[in-house]
């Protein structure tokens, strides 16, 4: 068995990515012509991003991220928490939480996407 990706159901796929690369440094390794699913290249595992369209066209319903209440979050590790917070939020992010050090060491912030999903962006464990 392999972890090979997570999708996040969302109005617009370009966009989002755009958002990712921009806030993130990642590259967009795939978009299907319709635009309706993308995925960017973050090491073995895909993060992928759908429509909410393409979920209804597959007999499901998807609801949008709420960054006050979430069921699930993305983390993303850097050695520069406080620059990457500063790199998100110039890309569209908005901070949830700002930059605090937890007291086993490690840096750790809390960022929404412009659809609502919650981002850790933290340093790595001591």
């Amino acid at each position: 068995m392999k972890f090979k990706y997570t999708i996040i159901y969302v109005e617009k796929v370009p966009e989002t990515l755009q958002f990712y690369e921009s806030a993130f440094g990642f590259k967009t390794g795939f978009i299907h012509e319709s635009n309706d699913y993308g995925e960017l290249i973050t090491g073995e595992t895909k993060l992928a991003f759908g429509t909410h369209a393409l979920q209804t066209y597959l007999g499901k319903t998807s609801v949008d991220a709420d960054p006050n209440r979430p069921c699930y979050e993305i983390a993303f590790e850097t050695d520069d928490v406080e620059g990457a917070v500063h790199r998100a939020v110039e890309a569209g992010a908005i901070v949830q939480t700002p930059v605090t050090h937890a007291e086993w060491g490690q840096a750790i912030a809390y960022v929404s996407d412009p659809n609502g999903v919650l981002v850790e962006i933290c340093s790595p464990m001591e």
